[in-house]
């Protein structure tokens, strides 16, 4: 993974709310220039194992089709605070080899608490879009290795530049993400890099949050990944 290329670990297939079939996401982020992407769809209890199960089918079916590494994600989405920590091992239980949780956006009425339930459980990868992010949250992300998400997608990004000032100050990991439900709202690695810009990052921070911390994370769980027949 020495050139550099996009990689995104949020985005939603028509498994959930997105449009694209696995095949057609793929696709598109290979003209893009990606090098890895991961399929997150929305989960709650009702349909975490089927979320999971398609894409280990997906990958299964069609392991040599694609230019790129298909990470098999969910975000648990409207989860409870209290049920983050249970559903989000139960995730990686049943295969998930990311899990992304819905942060506290400003734009949705996501429940006081889950920020800090995400970044407190050892299951949880990453926290997308946390909307109002506190300096105690981002140091706990800091402390445990949770990365946390800057968006590219409307409304969840009118906090990139508070989100960025914290994790700065904490130390927190970033990384640049879509959420993309469509294909126009999969992004070049040129324009994740402007995002980081406008959320105030300097040189290095965007390098790291574009490159060098989604390259580890996507590393990490390929060294974890053991070949197994998909159920």
């Amino acid at each position: 993974m020495n050139e550099a290329k996009r990689i995104d670990l949020h985005t939603h297939s028509f498994f959930s709310d997105g449009v694209l079939l696995p095949s057609e996401m793929l696709r598109r982020a290979v003209v893009l220039g990606h090098q890895a992407l991961a399929i997150t769809d929305h989960a709650d209890a009702s349909n975490l194992g089927f979320v999971i199960e398609r894409l280990q089918h997906f990958l299964e079916g069609q392991p040599e089709d694609f230019d790129l590494q298909l990470i098999v994600g969910v975000e648990l989405t409207h989860i409870a605070p209290q049920s983050v920590d249970k559903l989000a091992r139960r995730a990686k239980e049943l295969g998930a080899e990311l899990v992304v949780v819905h942060g506290e956006t400003l734009v949705e009425p996501v429940a006081p608490g889950t920020n800090r339930a995400a970044v407190e459980s050892p299951w949880v990868d990453i926290l997308a879009h946390p909307g109002m992010l506190t300096l105690e949250e981002a140091r706990l992300a800091a402390a445990r290795g949770c990365y946390i998400e800057i968006t590219t997608r409307k409304g969840h990004s009118l906090t990139n530049g508070h989100v960025a000032r914290i994790c700065s100050e904490a130390g927190a990991k970033m990384v640049v993400n879509t959420d993309a439900h469509s294909p126009e709202d999969l992004a070049t690695l040129a324009w994740a890099q402007q995002v980081a810009a406008g959320a105030g990052l300097d040189e290095e921070q965007i390098r790291a949050a574009t490159l060098t911390h989604p390259q580890e994370l996507v590393e990490r769980i390929l060294q974890a990944r053991q070949p197994r027949e998909w159920v």
